[in-house]
């Protein structure tokens, strides 16, 4: 049973109070952040259709529904949700009523669309001075690329990334949504910046998070590309092969029910391999003195490989770590939903929604001790919380609302 302390603990963000005028998944997993640490959100969706992301799968038994989007429903998590039609003036005057309610709005417009709407920052700042907006969209809200239009592969190709993977003479896209994820995470931390700024000095700001450039500046290979060209006027190259790295062993080798991925490209991890291996003699193998000389690749994979046939990737990568080696399993989606390790740290969890029943879902990206992370609603159906957010905080009555919805206002 949850002690008193338990009970009364609020969560970080509790108190903040967010619009949400995102779709899709940059916009959405911004606000999912901000929702799931304790921030009352109201996500706005088109009338009769609603956010994009809805008509995209997974769908339980791959029947598309626009309540059950599994995108959709991780994505928006904690939010309510109405229905407000910004193209109606009835409809941008209801969403300034909102705007004097928030301390953060979040859109992930193109540039043009909010000033075609009314409803640009200088004109919501006037409403709101400690308001923040915070604003997603490919290239940022200006420069030469400003209205270009773009997808996850076109930004991660244009964003100097896909040069890198893959093979020089091939590249290739990682896959996933990454890129899309990566910016509404990097989105999330300048908005909590600009939020205590406005707390300390009493005025909000715009917030400019262009999608290619949140790319650019990312700990890993972009960045590194980038620098080294800087230094050298050189470009470097991934390999999705283990030949990329001129080192033995690197990669990616088949196990008895898999495959595990090593990364030891170090020569002091040459004798951590053999411990591994069980097999001390080799270290005095003359054929193996230089590991970064390949000439003798097949030979010690003719050795290497049977060891792997007969283990398990988690046996693998078990007797890996417990030799120092960075080894690990490259785990199916199953195992991973079964890993020991995620269960025992209460990673999934389970969410009742009433259209899609109890499913499981990924959990809190980092956890807080003091002010945790939580699920307290499920993603909201189109337009669940008309009522409570036009009766009940605007102050609409039945009447007005009926007459808003006849109209297609909301």
């Amino acid at each position: 049973m949850e002690n008193k302390e338990q009970i009364n603990i609020r969560q970080p963000l509790h108190g903040v109070k967010v619009l949400d005028l995102t779709h899709y998944i940059a916009g959405p997993y911004c606000t999912k952040l901000f929702a799931d640490y304790g921030a009352e959100v109201i996500k706005i969706e088109r009338p009769g259709e609603g956010d994009g992301s809805r008509r995209l799968g997974p769908f339980p038994d791959d029947r598309p529904h626009p309540e059950k989007s599994g995108l959709f429903l991780h994505l928006n998590t904690n939010k309510k949700g109405i229905t407000l039609n910004l193209r109606t003036q009835s409809g941008v005057r209801i969403f300034k009523e909102l705007v004097k309610w928030a301390d953060i709005l979040v859109e992930n417009f193109e540039p043009r669309i909010m000033p075609n709407l009314g409803l640009k920052y200088e004109t919501l700042k006037e409403i709101n001075s400690r308001l923040v907006m915070t604003s997603i969209s490919n290239f940022g809200q200006g420069g030469p690329y400003r209205d270009y239009k773009a997808s996850e592969i076109v930004l991660y190709g244009m964003g100097g990334a896909m040069f890198s993977t893959g093979l020089p003479e091939r590249p290739l896209k990682l896959a996933g949504s990454m890129i899309q994820y990566q910016a509404g995470t990097f989105a999330s931390v300048p908005t909590m910046g600009a939020l205590l700024a406005g707390k300390i000095q009493g005025v909000g700001q715009h917030v400019d998070i262009s999608i290619m450039e949140s790319q650019l500046g990312s700990v890993d290979r972009r960045a590194q590309n980038i620098l080294s060209f800087a230094y050298s006027g050189e470009t470097a190259f991934f390999r999705s092969t283990r030949l990329g790295l001129l080192i033995l062993p690197h990669g990616r080798y088949p196990c008895k029910d898999g495959f595990i991925e090593y990364a030891g490209a170090e020569p002091v991890f040459w004798p951590k391999w053999l411990k591994m291996l069980e097999m001390p003699e080799l270290l005095n193998d003359p054929r193996f003195k230089d590991i970064t000389d390949l000439t003798y690749k097949d030979e010690f994979e003719a050795i290497f490989l049977p060891w792997l046939i007969e283990h398990s990737k988690q046996e693998a990568m078990e007797k890996a770590q417990n030799a120092g080696v960075p080894g690990a399993a490259l785990k199916t989606t199953e195992d991973v939903l079964n890993d020991p390790h995620l269960q025992e740290r209460g990673y999934f969890f389970e969410i009742d929604h009433p259209e899609t029943g109890k499913i499981k879902y990924t959990g809190a990206p980092f956890k807080m001790e003091k002010t945790p992370w939580k699920i307290t609603r499920p993603a909201p159906l189109l337009g669940q919380h008309n009522e409570d957010v036009y009766h009940g905080l605007l102050g609409y009555t039945k009447e007005e609302m009926k007459t808003l919805r006849s109209i297609g206002v909301i």
